[in-house]
């Protein structure tokens, strides 16, 4: 699994209408905060996406970029992401399934899903914070944690 410290595996995702959204891109100019989890449209999946989006201006207020990820289709991605309103990026990790999941450490071969994994990445592309939860427990410092590592001088 990768940690605090390490350098972070770069991801090529499906984003919105075919656009592909890839940690390179961001490298020397955002801060990305990297949340994976297993399925849209369930509880704790949409109570963590609508806790970023209403805490979205305090990540861009510290340069960060929120990327949410799963293993569900693109289009459902997007269908989600538009019926809960969010305004930061919903890729797909479908296919190669569970390849940025995999590359982080955070999917789990049973259920074809990435678990709770959260992975603060400064600009130079090293993550600088981490939790992994199982997939039924909420991550109570899915803001809280990266927020203070943001605002550390």
């Amino acid at each position: 699994m990768i940690a605090a410290g390490d350098k972070a595996p770069d991801f090529d995702l499906e984003g919105a209408h075919g656009e592909r959204v890839r940690l390179s891109d961001f490298r020397g100019k955002k801060n990305v905060l990297l949340v994976f989890h297993p399925f849209a449209w369930t509880p704790i999946c949409t109570e963590e996406a609508l806790d970023l989006q209403t805490n979205l201006a305090t990540f861009r207020d510290a340069d960060t970029e929120v990327v949410l990820v799963s293993c569900d289709p693109a289009p459902a991605r997007q269908a989600w992401k538009q019926e809960i309103g969010a305004e930061y990026a919903f890729p797909s990790d479908f296919w190669s399934h569970g390849a940025a999941a995999k590359a982080y450490g955070v999917f789990n071969e049973k259920t074809g899903a990435p678990v709770r994994g959260t992975f603060l990445i400064d600009k130079q592309g090293t993550v600088i914070w981490s939790l992994v939860n199982d997939p039924g427990t909420r991550r109570d410092e899915l803001v809280e944690g990266p927020a203070a590592q943001l605002a550390k001088p």
